[in-house]
């Protein structure tokens, strides 16, 4: 244990909570023997000079779209890539993965945000994108949900040798490594787990940040995200608490007093945003899938940073299941916050990009698999 740092109890956490202005963020090692974390030195949010966005895994991919200036954003399309081993196009699939490239005082940092669906699509996009495993910094898991995290294991096994012997994930809380069901009880039920064991294996320390963590010295995640907005769970896959088969998460740190074995519904306590504090822009807000609601999500970067502009949000919002209603109140809301830019993905829906075309036209730009976006700098 560093000199720094001190153990403290779960209760000592939830104690603590995350719903404060100005929040200092720590980093929280997760021991998975003992219902007990180690609160590392806690540090200011960062400030980064330079931020870029590579948009790895999406639904979609438009090679005729152009690159160009959004305000003082750039914004760069990927279309047909000329490769001597024939392979051209990028892959896309319902699942998000992000490339993080961050400089600050003439120190470059590098992150990668959640895995997609598929190791192979990952892989080919990785390549094509000119992605090297060996300079990446830290890793980011948003939530346990397989379109986010089934290419990362894969990944460390067959990267793991070339990459930095002190490389860390971090998770938002333990039911990231929670089974997880859709339809339980049916015949058509299905089931998928993120195997903790799998990672450990790799030799990658697991980090658990439920309060807002600073990763790589530059980027911060929000921790866990409080409701302080009209919005609510959406649809959502059920979360089985406790041990299964050598896999699943551990009751003792669960955030909620459930029984081991028990099958709830899944209210996501440990999903986690990824931001960053741009000079002289705020905040860029990354919500993987947003099932804690995207102003939650906002609110919270404020909250844990004591940062008020922000500069973009971006990622996926899980408004396509939402109503017409529903959508029309959230770009409400968005627009009193008032961020410059706001860059839907992966689950946010067709329906919040019309209502966002008729509504803040001036504030939308699209995404496909392979879009850069470079703030800063």
């Amino acid at each position: 244990m560093e000199k720094d740092e001190i153990y403290i109890t779960r209760r000592d956490v939830l104690q603590t909570g995350v719903r404060f202005a100005g929040a200092v963020l720590v980093g929280i090692p997760m021991l998975e023997s003992r219902p007990s974390m180690a609160l590392a030195k806690s540090s200011a949010p960062p400030v980064v000079d330079r931020l870029a966005v590579r948009i790895v895994i999406d639904s979609f991919h438009d090679i005729l779209t152009r690159n160009k200036h959004v305000g003082n954003v750039k914004v760069e399309r990927t279309g047909t890539i000329r490769d001597p081993r024939g392979n051209s196009m990028l892959q896309s699939q319902w699942g998000f993965a992000t490339h993080l490239e961050s400089q600050r005082n003439g120190e470059t940092r590098q992150i990668l945000l959640d895995f997609g669906s598929t190791a192979d699509v990952l892989f080919h996009n990785y390549d094509l994108l000119k992605i090297d495993p060996a300079q990446i910094d830290a890793l980011i898991v948003s939530h346990g949900h397989d379109d986010h995290f089934d290419g990362l294991i894969p990944m460390l096994r067959q990267y793991r040798s070339i990459m930095r012997k002190t490389l860390q994930v971090y998770v938002g809380g333990e039911d990231t490594f929670c089974y997880r069901w859709i339809r339980p009880g049916q015949e058509t039920s299905i089931s998928y787990v993120l195997d903790r064991k799998e990672i450990e294996a790799t030799n990658v320390k697991l980090v658990l940040a439920k309060q807002p963590t600073v990763v790589a010295g530059h980027a911060f995640t929000t921790g866990e995200i409080p409701n302080v907005s009209f919005e609510k769970i959406l649809p959502t896959p059920h979360v089985e608490v406790g041990m299964r088969n050598g896999l699943g998460c551990h009751s003792t740190l669960f955030s909620h007093d459930s029984e081991a074995g028990k099958t709830i519904i899944d209210d996501f306590p440990g999903e986690h945003a990824t931001c960053y504090h741009v000079k002289d822009r705020g905040l860029v807000v990354i919500s993987s899938c947003g099932h804690k609601g995207i102003v939650n999500s906002v609110r919270q970067a404020q909250a844990a940073s004591g940062v008020q502009k922000v500069h973009a949000v971006m990622g996926g919002f899980h408004l396509a299941p939402a109503s017409k209603a529903y959508i029309a109140k959230t770009v409400q809301e968005l627009k009193k916050i008032n961020p410059d830019h706001i860059m839907p993905m992966h689950c946010s829906g067709p329906g919040f990009i019309s209502e966002m075309q008729n509504k803040l036209p001036e504030k939308l730009v699209l995404s496909y698999t392979g879009s850069r976006f470079i703030f800063g700098g």
